[in-house]
């Protein structure tokens, strides 16, 4: 246990809170193991889980050779001398800790609000990286001014600074032309903007934070950043990723195409996506988004809330579904919401529910990193220990019951039709409005063609989410896609882009 608390960073005081819960608990822990109790009995008897009286014992792990109750009830006799339930009784969490106190308040608030926690000037954009700063949307150049942020129509083509943060400024001494009109009008610049999921935020849990055999001090390394993420990667994000691949495919993000088409485009992204949103709870963060109608550039904006409409952790999980009726009014608050927030000349691209049936398919009889050393956990058994717990991000489709993986599915389709009836019949002062499927089968068969496995594009700690090789590889094709049926929709490739990294290099980089 020491030795875990010596790989963790010194950051959010993650070193010390490890190094004081050992020392609060890890006697107990120890004397537990020793007696070859299993991990989630220990978990019940030292009461970190808890259940109430109607609720079943939840066990992951294979129940012990004599029953659970009674196992349960010799570790509690190995602990009825010990000091540390007086402390558990008292109720506190782990935000109860002095030093921590401050550190979950800030998470919670930014988590709340969805827009950054460090933003001195209030534009919505921020010099820090995670707290909802430049991970999320593109980086501030300048904090103390309100008026500079990326996305905006330049101010006076930026002669005396960069008022877009784009990182094109200044005069051509060669011809007096300051250079964002030489390189950037008439170029029709243009931002992407992600209404989205856990999925688009790309959720990812690394699974050598659960293996003994793969901690290290390296593999603890981003365990800050990614806290105060909300366990999303967004700069790695198959919509507004910014930084290159950590999976080694050459597939791009689809705010790094937009860049890489035309650099005026540098910085003008935004993931306004939540975990657990959904068409019902998008108006609750919707006004973190940041674009005005006056002064900023149009925006290409992918509404792509791909499974909390049909998934939640409820036990009679189809009547929380989201109905056709109540997507149809949701979404249409949301197009009426952005109407008046685009400016125009924007695109809004409603994107389809996945048939989330490839997930048991492809993983039931799999090991999860949990049970990989013994194989003695299979992703069946940890989907129905997360039910147990009422923890299942997604009953309807992470079950064995084949016939409610079948009836989500199909209430999957019926709100994708619903998006698809909306883009058909609808339109909007200041955006077209667009339907794409969300082909799922078509990814895998990309990533079976060079020779992968359809298991091998989940993420293999929740088991639910597409990883980044998945969202890259759909990027990819909601890409391709657009390029063919609606080309107007990228804006044209940008002769400039040459000239501008001449002069300008990485124009300020993320």
């Amino acid at each position: 246990m020491e030795r875990l608390c010596s790989y963790l960073p010194e950051k959010l005081f993650l070193k010390t809170s490890c190094y004081f819960l050992v020392q609060t608990f890890g006697s107990d822990i120890i004397k537990l193991l020793g007696e070859a109790m299993k991990a989630d009995v220990v978990c019940y008897a030292l009461e970190f889980c808890k259940r109430d009286a109607v609720q079943p014992q939840c066990h992951l792990f294979p129940l012990p050779q004599e029953a659970w109750e009674s196992a349960l009830e010799k570790a509690r006799q190995v602990l009825r001398r010990s000091s540390t339930m007086k402390y558990l009784r008292s109720g506190r969490n782990i935000c109860s800790l002095p030093f921590l106190a401050k550190i979950c308040q800030k998470i919670e608030l930014s988590i709340k609000k969805a827009v950054p926690f460090k933003d001195v000037d209030s534009d919505k954009h921020s010099v820090f990286p995670t707290l909802r700063g430049y991970h999320w949307r593109g980086r501030d150049c300048n904090d103390s001014d309100k008026t500079v942020y990326p996305g905006r129509r330049p101010d006076n083509w930026d002669i005396h600074q960069d008022s877009n943060c784009n990182g094109i400024w200044g005069i051509d001494p060669k011809d007096g032309i300051p250079y964002e009109k030489k390189f950037c009008e008439g170029s029709q610049p243009r931002g992407i903007i992600l209404l989205g999921d856990s999925a688009g935020a790309h959720f990812h849990i690394p699974p050598e934070w659960l293996t003994a055999s793969q901690m290290s001090v390296k593999s603890f390394l981003n365990l800050p950043s990614a806290l105060t993420d909300e366990l999303n990667w967004p700069q790695l994000s198959g919509v507004t990723g910014f930084l290159d691949s950590t999976s080694g495919i050459e597939e791009n993000s689809i705010y790094r195409r937009l860049r890489k088409r035309n650099h005026c485009n540098h910085r003008d992204y935004q993931s306004i996506s939540k975990n657990g949103a959904s068409s019902r709870n998008l108006k609750n963060f919707i006004e973190s988004l940041s674009r005005n109608q006056a002064s900023d550039h149009p925006a290409i904006v992918l509404y792509a809330m791909i499974g909390n409409d049909v998934c939640n952790s409820k036990a009679d999980t189809v009547p929380e579904m989201t109905t056709p009726e109540q997507m149809y009014a949701n979404v249409m608050q949301t197009l009426t919401h952005l109407n008046s927030h685009l400016p125009s000349g924007s695109h809004v691209i409603l994107y389809g529910l996945p048939d989330g049936t490839f997930l048991w398919d492809s993983l039931h009889n799999r090991y999860h990193p949990l049970g990989q050393l013994n194989k003695d956990v299979t992703y069946a058994q940890f989907f129905s220990f997360l039910r147990c717990l009422q923890l299942n991000p997604c009953n309807g489709w992470m079950s064995s019951n084949k016939t409610l993986r079948t009836l989500t599915s199909e209430r999957a389709e019926q709100l994708s039709n619903t998006l698809k009836k909306i883009a058909t019949t609808k339109t909007f002062a200041n955006f077209d409005l667009f339907y794409l499927d969300f082909a799922f089968h078509e990814i895998i068969e990309d990533w079976q063609k060079r020779g992968g496995q359809p298991w091998q594009l989940i993420e293999p700690v929740d088991g639910f989410h597409p990883n980044e090789v998945a969202s890259l590889l759909q990027a990819n094709r909601v890409w391709e896609k657009i390029q063919l049926q609606w080309p107007h929709v990228l804006g044209k490739e940008n002769p400039f882009n040459s000239q501008i990294e001449e002069v300008f290099g990485d124009q300020g980089g993320h």
